[in-house]
């Protein structure tokens, strides 16, 4: 394989995997339009192109806290069993359409619960569509594994509750735990009996850190909550002077502690700059694990092809960065070594011997 810029065409049909991705802010513009207009909730417009260009904009406030408001719209129609349903089955047909072989979806199960619904029915009815999404491409030819990771929303109190969910359901696709929301002010070791939980039950989970909140959030998320992997972790370079690593730099590098990088995200969130001057860059230079990820494709209206060919196309990126940072999400990902070790060789190494 040589280390050769590529087009956007080649970089789709490249097997990849992203395993920071939230349902609630992937769902496609039409669907969204479809049903809302059968739950009742109004729209900022009800053409599918407009809504998709009003999420974009939105989006681009600089401000993490605006960038969430955005949501309001699609959990509004995530509130019945046939609104998760569809969802869910798109999300996994969205992804094998963009390539992707391994996917991590994640989202709040107790901001589906405005209906009828339990978050323990959310959870159910999630799993169902997604099952049914994976069966559809399968079939298609184009096979992707799709596991889910259940959050708690740090500024509720409901965490320790998605907690007992995600062991609950880790035999029934739940692979993994993830605590979200506003960061800053609302600190993950308030949940802590949540996370000593998941690790009694042997469940793995990784924390938003990073992102709004810079390195006592990461140390937090790190040293005191023991995650495995950082949602985002981009203010790590705070850490990091003229290539010379702190104590906290070092250590989450050092033990492959994956970085859950979104760069599109980070951009509208105000967390980076440009593409260009991303840190995923010099962090994947420096040899922390980084991932690549969408984060939310409907609000940031990206995908995994559009994330690779930016990287591509303003930060100098080779086949072989992509390829690094694919097989670092897999071995990152919250599924079994065998199966882990499986998607690798079978999959992407083959599909990136160019």
């Amino acid at each position: 394989m040589t280390a050769t810029r590529v087009d956007a065409e080649l970089i789709r049909r490249l097997p990849k995997a992203v395993l920071h991705d939230h349902l609630d802010g992937g769902l496609r513009p039409a669907t969204v339009v479809d049903l809302a207009a059968e739950v009742g909730h109004t729209l900022p417009t009800t053409d599918p192109d407009e809504l998709a260009a009003w999420y974009f904009e939105a989006a681009n406030s600089g401000d993490l806290v605006r960038y969430i408001a955005t949501f309001e719209h699609t959990l509004a129609v995530m509130q019945t069993r046939e609104g998760l349903l569809r969802t869910a089955e798109e999300y996994v047909l969205d992804l094998a359409a963009d390539g992707v072989v391994y996917g991590e979806v994640r989202y709040a199960p107790e901001l589906n619960t405005n209906g009828e619904l339990t978050m323990a029915e959310v959870v159910e009815t999630v799993q169902e569509g997604l099952a049914a999404g994976m069966a559809k491409a399968a079939a298609a030819g184009t096979p992707v594994r799709v596991g889910t990771l259940l959050c708690g929303m740090r500024m509720f109190d409901r965490v320790r509750e998605a907690a007992d969910l995600a062991v609950a359901f880790r035999d029934a696709g739940v692979v993994g735990f993830d605590i979200a929301g506003a960061e800053d002010g609302f600190p993950a070791a308030d949940h802590r009996d949540a996370f000593e939980h998941l690790r009694r039950e042997n469940v793995p989970f990784t924390i938003h850190a990073g992102e709004a909140h810079g390195l006592p959030s990461i140390h937090q998320a790190v040293q005191v909550c023991g995650a495995q992997r950082l949602g985002h972790g981009v203010r790590i370079t705070e850490d990091i002077v003229d290539g010379k690593l702190g104590r906290l730099a070092g250590w989450v590098r050092d033990r492959r502690i994956a970085l859950e990088m979104c760069p599109t995200s980070n951009l509208q969130t105000g967390a980076a700059t440009s593409i260009a001057e991303h840190p995923i860059t010099a962090l994947k230079d420096l040899g922390f694990r980084v991932t690549l990820n969408t984060d939310n494709r409907l609000v940031s209206g990206t995908t995994m092809t559009r994330e690779m060919s930016l990287l591509v196309e303003n930060a100098g990126w080779t086949v072989e960065d992509l390829r690094t940072v694919t097989v670092n999400a897999l071995k990152s990902a919250f599924i079994p070594f065998d199966e882990r070790r499986a998607l690798i060789e079978d999959v992407v190494l083959p599909g990136y011997a160019l």
